[in-house]
């Protein structure tokens, strides 16, 4: 079978940046699942999986056009201190925030100086080619659920299997104990 849009693709991969350092890995044994052609993952690698069977392993550079996007200089900003109620603020910190229009962003707090709060809104990879090593591991139909959601469901760890959690993705799945992962 070979890897198109619908089916659920398990793969091993190491990530590497430019200078070789190792970012990020899966092994073949505890691989990342994901459902191909609903961007769940970055489109360069989708494209690269593309028509690959099990087995079938491959090395890729991935541009930051085709990954985590450019680097964003508007994505930058300055918050007085005192927007973050009393809480230690510290140049490093991660944190979940709601833009003007809704849409919840992870921020990085990239300097704290003089009352000011610097936080950059860029993805960490943002602006890096990315050296991909990628061995296709499984290939399996999706579920109708799986489709409905557009992503992968796998028993939930949250509750033990025993139901209630719902899927914690996008809060739409059934409480049979499904859970994204």
């Amino acid at each position: 079978m070979n890897i198109t849009k619908n089916l659920v693709v398990s793969i091993g991969y190491t990530l590497k940046d430019a200078d070789n350092r190792i970012i990020d890995s899966a092994p073949v044994s505890d691989p990342l699942v994901y459902l191909h052609g609903y961007e769940n993952i970055i489109p360069g690698l989708e494209k690269a999986l593309e028509g690959k069977t099990v087995g079938d392993t491959f090395d890729i550079i991935i541009p930051a056009s085709e990954a985590y996007g450019e680097w964003n200089e508007s994505l930058v900003t300055e918050l007085p201190l005192d927007r973050f109620d009393g809480e230690q603020v510290e140049e490093g910190m991660r944190f979940q925030t709601q833009t003007d229009t809704g849409c919840q962003v992870v921020v990085t707090v990239t300097g704290v100086s003089n009352g000011m709060v610097t936080i950059d809104g860029n993805h960490p990879l943002a602006g890096m080619e990315l050296n991909f090593n990628v061995t296709v591991a499984g290939i399996r139909e999706a579920d109708p659920e799986e489709l409905a959601h557009g992503h992968i469901h796998a028993p939930c760890g949250d509750c033990g299997g025993e139901g209630g959690c719902g899927c914690a993705y996008c809060g739409n799945c059934d409480q049979s104990g499904d859970q994204s992962v």
